[in-house]
């Protein structure tokens, strides 16, 4: 085969001759005698604007034929061979430049790899050419729309159970706090400090980079909506061995920002309380100042985590940072750690001055924490806060907030500095630590937990208890004073008009209260006073008919006629010869008494309460039975008179009958 046509088959593909192909260089076309490289610009006008470059002979792909699929050589062709024409070839390598530039704007600082942050898959990390050198976040802990978090087994499982990594304790760094407040903008210069310090080994204080490098890593941007969404971790664990000689993982950990307008209290509380119990360091991140409100919401994250740890006798956390973002007064305390201590102390401090609460708070977060720090940071630079085009390079950052950051990051990161996840005294391994994050997420799935609520919700609950048990307490006393302690038995009628004079009284109180969270809010309380005050009116009630001395001697009386009427029948059936009927008589009268007997043993000793009960109940269902009876008989009582003569007569007619059929066969 000559020259010319080697040179095209070196350029054919496969899927030419399965398409049909292109028509291939004939001798009329006048051949590129150079090969070119064509560059394909952004599309302009509806058009793909080509520009060649001429460059050195390519390397070109060979497909050669065989069962096991098509087989890919390269060999260089000479200058002088004839190429295809401009449009094939520029054809034939676009679909290979356009997948280069998805590569390549699959940076983290795209929207295109913000929009994969959010919606990630656990088998793309390890496909890109990026994601193999630098690493990429993964979204662990997912938050879905119906306010749930789900833990994406699979992916920590691809972090934490590496070869290298499992068998390792695991230092596990975090940032938390408010949205929009630079958590994963400050992550990314963690990157660059672990990428120079632990994978290129570089002692020196140049691993903040080059001052034209954008800012790489956890998705981050400028602006007012919140970008991170659930839990997010770096892919790349990066190993380290401590002062001591053991060897270490460090994990980096970014979270989702509190306090946004699409989260609950629940899910901000749930975020914060995971990262804390999961990480070895919780930085907490804050705006200008550590205010009240910041401790509060410290204090709500914190409880709602120790809940849900096992009860044990040590600290339930470990390392807590305080971070101060935009620290506007240097002139108070100096940036730094030393002035955030003193700022720390200040705000953590607690006086016989201050208000209970306020101490409680104070202790609350001291117990929770076995170390406690602060560091003040300064503003990166107006500039950049109004830069919507802001990439992080260094060259637009303040060089005070530059200088800082060389201070506060090996501070957390330097080898001497990491602090290891133990629970429960226990240092955890990294493959141990995807199993703490499987119990601690179905915790806060399930319903062991109470909700969470805002200081408003709180509030308002707090004053409508409050509200609920100052009218029960009015109805209360008020029935008191009608039929309560030493007060005489009260007819029913009247106690039930007093008990709705009182009711109407005791709900206007509640209704006129002064009540947070309005009407709506106010009704489920308002019902449960309404069932509150239901339930002491049956305690009055009941109260009321012990009172009654012919109620409280209904069950001695019922036993006691039972007793004496039997006896009476027994004598009457015995005198006309019913012995049968006679021993029945006696049997029950027996029965009445010794029952009768019983009643008054329980009474007296207070013992068989519940044999007690069933015979009072066995006296009211006799006295209603009997009652029912004799209103029947007064109601019929010419009936009964004549069915009672003719009970009564029957048997002496039987007996005078009997007694002359004797004498008849006598004589």
């Amino acid at each position: 085969m000559n020259e010319r046509k080697r040179t095209l088959i070196l350029h054919k593909r496969p899927i030419d001759d399965a398409a049909g192909g292109r028509p291939l260089l004939t001798g009329d076309e006048i051949p590129i005698r150079r090969p070119r490289q064509v560059e394909v610009l952004p599309r302009s006008a509806g058009a793909d604007l080509q520009r060649a470059k001429i460059l050195p002979p390519p390397t070109i792909l060979q497909h050669t034929g065989g069962r096991d699929g098509p087989i890919v050589t390269t060999k260089l062709v000479a200058s002088k061979a004839p190429m295809p024409s401009f449009e094939d070839h520029a054809n034939r390598i676009r679909p290979k430049q356009e997948q280069m530039t998805d590569i390549n704007n699959d940076q983290p600082d795209s929207p295109n790899m913000r929009d994969r942050v959010e919606k990630i898959d656990p088998e793309t990390y390890s496909s890109a050419r990026a994601e193999a050198d630098m690493g990429v976040p993964v979204q662990i802990v997912q938050a879905l729309p119906d306010h749930t978090f789900e833990l994406d087994e699979e992916a920590l499982a691809r972090i934490l159970t590496q070869d290298d990594v499992k068998d390792r304790s695991v230092v596990v760094v975090s940032v938390a706090g408010a949205f929009r407040k630079g958590k994963s903008f400050l992550l990314d210069f963690f990157l660059r400090y672990m990428e120079s310090r632990y994978i290129h080994q570089d002692t020196s204080d140049n691993w903040l980079g080059g001052d034209d490098d954008p800012l790489k890593g956890f998705s981050w941007r400028g602006g007012s909506e919140r970008d991170t969404t659930g839990i997010l971790m770096w892919s790349k664990v990066f190993p380290a061995t401590l002062a001591n000689g053991e060897k270490v993982a460090v994990v980096l950990m970014d979270t989702q920002g509190a306090f946004d307008s699409q989260s609950t209290v629940r899910d901000c509380a749930t975020v914060f309380a995971l990262s804390t119990m999961l990480s070895s360091v919780q930085i907490y991140n804050l705006s200008q100042n550590i205010q009240e409100d910041d401790l509060q919401h410290l204090q709500l994250f914190t409880e709602y985590g120790r809940l849900a740890l096992e009860k044990s006798g040590s600290t339930p956390f470990q390392r807590l940072q305080f971070l101060v973002r935009d620290w506007s007064y240097p002139y108070e305390a100096d940036y730094g750690a030393e002035g955030g201590r003193k700022i720390l102390e200040r705000r953590l401090e607690v006086s016989t001055r201050q208000h209970p609460e306020l101490q409680s708070l104070r202790r609350h977060i001291s117990s929770c924490f076995s170390d406690i720090s602060c560091f003040l940071m300064p503003h990166p630079g107006l500039n950049i806060a109004t830069n919507p085009k802001f990439d992080g390079r260094l060259s637009e950052i303040e060089s005070q907030f530059k200088e800082q950051l060389k201070e506060l990051i090996p501070m957390l990161l330097a080898p001497e500095k990491l602090v290891t996840k133990k629970i429960n005294g226990q240092t955890v391994k990294a493959s141990s630590l995807l199993q703490y994050f499987k119990s601690y997420i179905q915790i806060y799935q399930g319903d062991e937990l109470p909700e969470p609520k805002s200081m408003l919700v709180a509030t308002a609950e707090a004053n409508n208890l409050s509200a609920v048990a100052e009218s029960k307490d009015l109805y209360m006393q008020m029935m008191e004073n009608v039929c309560g302690g030493t007060k005489p038995f009260l007819a029913t009628a009247h106690l039930e008009s007093e008990h709705e004079r009182c009711l109407d009284k005791a709900m206007n109180q509640f209704q006129k209260k002064r009540k947070m969270g309005g009407d709506e809010f106010s009704q489920k309380y308002l019902d449960k006073l309404q069932k509150d005050i239901d339930e002491a009116f049956q305690q009055f009630k009941s109260h009321n008919e012990s009172k009654n001395i012919f109620k409280a001697g209904r069950t001695p009386a019922v036993f006691f006629v039972i007793a004496v009427t039997t006896y009476i029948l027994s004598g009457i059936f015995g005198l006309v010869g019913l012995y049968t009927l006679s021993y029945i008589c006696n049997t029950i009268m027996g029965i009445a008494l010794l029952t009768l007997v019983l009643w008054a043993y329980v009474r007296y000793s207070g013992e068989f309460r519940e044999i007690g009960t069933s015979i009072d109940d066995l006296a009211i269902l006799v006295w209603e039975n009997g009652w029912q009876t004799s209103k029947l008989f007064f109601t019929h009582r010419r009936l009964f008179v004549s069915m009672s003569i003719m009970t009564l007569t029957l048997p002496i007619l039987v007996l005078i009958i009997t007694n002359f059929y004797r004498i008849y066969e006598q004589t």
